[in-house]
């Protein structure tokens, strides 16, 4: 398997500051900071939070001037990470490089002191998608098979097993659940908020009603949105909001989930398509976002007379393109030839399963999965 895509970009930065990678766990963030170790010819250390040897190691900071890249990985699990990360950084930069890696978003999990502002630079990484080289043995027909069937984590996507497929999610829900939460979050209630977990992965790419979902489970409206933003800090899910330029109606306005994991999601090939879809198109923005510091939001449309459009690529507030997803239907959405007609995008496009032929009319496309993000890079 070759490199993932975000390798050279983050051997650039690592010459300039920190990097801090964040993306699901188990979606290769060790992997791929081991083969960046591997850039420096081994000369460095990796240092992991969950060992305790290491944990000593890096609260007495036992590695050697002659290492050159330092790895931490899953250091916001320790209370006091951001003050210990600046006070290094601030006293090693000119002898070291040092990259930070963890499963929870790093951006968000800032604990006390100062702040590290000016010091880093955030990527995120995510699964494998139809527009990330993999293999030469596979063809994106094969691509776009796995990834219905196991998902684009790379250990499940490898192997192709959708019983295997099946043991592994069950096992990262437990360790996400049961140790990574609690690691960080003061969550009593595990059992219930898995419950919260099970049924979003049955409403994946519907509008969530806060108030519906905390009557069925007998919870606060207020709980449920602090658990569910606690799965969104943790890389389980995605929320997808409303486009509207009025930020106070987008917050009060209902959104949708999405999941990193393409085999979380119980529904139909319609539904699981979607969510491949969300997952790919995310994964785009997040990367020009990183990449080039510009503000690019995934979000959707719908109006007062319920009609709707998947999603929207809003860049620094201005909307760039409309998308609307079918499986299997190639009738031209209505809804999406009214909003664009009505909000005049710079482009609209129907992504319609994974082959269909692209044709264009007038200023809107119709276009296969596999075309569209093959075009697209990460």
């Amino acid at each position: 398997m070759t490199t993932r895509y975000l390798h050279n970009f983050l051997i650039k930065d690592l010459k300039k500051k920190m990097v801090f990678i964040g993306g699901p766990r188990q979606v290769g963030k060790t992997t791929m900071a081991q083969n960046i170790l591997k850039h420096y010819s081994k000369n460095g250390m990796y240092l992991n939070w969950d060992s305790i040897h290491d944990q000593k190691k890096i609260l007495k900071q036992e590695w050697f001037d002659e290492q050159t890249l330092i790895i931490f990985d899953e250091i916001h699990k320790y209370p006091k990470w951001k003050n210990l990360i600046k006070g290094i950084y601030d006293t090693q930069k000119d002898n070291h490089n040092f990259l930070v890696t963890g499963s929870a978003r790093l951006d968000v999990y800032r604990r006390g002191g100062d702040s590290l502002l000016g010091r880093y630079h955030h990527w995120r990484l995510h699964p494998f998608t139809l527009n990330e080289f993999i293999s030469k043995s596979l063809t994106p027909k094969e691509k776009f098979s796995r990834l219905m069937k196991v998902g684009g984590f790379p250990e499940v996507f490898l192997d192709n097993d959708q019983r295997e497929a099946r043991r592994w999610r069950e096992e990262r829900y437990e360790k996400i659940i049961k140790d990574d939460i609690r690691d960080l979050e003061n969550i009593k209630n595990i059992q219930m908020m898995s419950l919260l977990l099970q049924l979003l992965r049955e409403r994946a790419g519907s509008e969530i009603s806060l108030s519906n979902i905390a009557q069925d489970i007998q919870v606060s409206v207020t709980t449920i949105s602090n658990w569910i933003s606690i799965f969104e800090k943790m890389y389980l899910l995605f929320i997808v909001k409303p486009y509207t330029k009025n930020v106070a109606r987008s917050i009060q306005k209902p959104f949708k989930v999405y999941f990193f994991d393409n085999g979380d999601v119980i529904g139909d090939e319609g539904a699981i398509f979607e969510n491949l879809v969300a997952n790919h198109l995310l994964k785009h923005y997040n990367f020009l976002q990183d990449y080039t510091g510009e503000k690019h939001e995934l979000c959707f449309i719908r109006d007062k007379e319920k009609r709707e459009v998947d999603f929207a690529h809003i860049k620094d507030g201005n909307l760039e393109e409309l998308i609307e997803v079918k499986f299997s239907d190639n009738v031209t959405s209505k809804s999406l030839v009214h909003m664009s007609e009505k909000l005049k995008p710079s482009k609209a496009t129907q992504i319609i399963g994974p082959n269909f032929k692209k044709s264009t009319t007038n200023n809107l496309q119709k276009i296969g999965a596999i075309e569209y993000f093959l075009q697209t890079p990460p």
